[in-house]
Parts: structure tokens; sequence; C-alpha cells
């Protein structure tokens, strides 16, 4: 499974937003809507290799400050491997 690994930057809320979303019980953020702004984007292969690249962007001042955050999102399933069943052998 392939992965990619963002870095985004956090977007502020006022105080008067996450009332309001707490009182109307509805979402604060919603990344379909309106995504954070991203910083970086790496490709991965694998799960361990994403998880390692994830460590590392960690790393980075801004993340360990709290102002961006790092995400993992699998993006498709390995294509099962193909086979050719037209092909046959005559005997």
């Amino acid at each position: 499974m392939r992965f990619l690994i963002v870095r985004t930057d956090i977007r502020t809320v006022a105080d008067g937003d996450i009332a309001a979303a707490w009182a109307d019980g509805h979402r604060l953020r919603d990344e379909t809507t309106a995504p954070e702004p991203r910083r970086q984007i790496v490709h991965a292969e694998d799960r361990d290799a994403a998880l390692l690249l994830a460590r590392a962007l960690a790393a980075v001042g801004a993340v360990r400050a709290g102002r961006q955050r790092v995400k993992v999102l699998p993006l498709s399933e390995p294509r099962p491997a193909f086979r050719n069943r037209s092909h046959r052998t005559s005997t």
C-alpha cells in the first residue's frame, strides 16, 4: 500500500468559534471542505517507510512547537497480480 505523508500548518481558531462549535455540536475543522495549508509532501511505498518519514518530519521545530502537524494517509490498496486467462496451451 502506498502512503502520503503531509506536513501542514495548523489553522488558529478564535475562542468564539470553539464555543460555537461545541454548543452546536458541529466540527470545528473539516478537512474535506477546507484542508490545512500544506508545507511538505512525501510519498512512501509501505507503512514502515511512511512512519519513518513521519517521525523525521515530526522533528521539525514548527511541528514540535505545535504550529504544524504531520499526517500519514493511505493512498490505495495494492493491486492484485494480473493473470492472463485467455492464453491456453493446445495439446
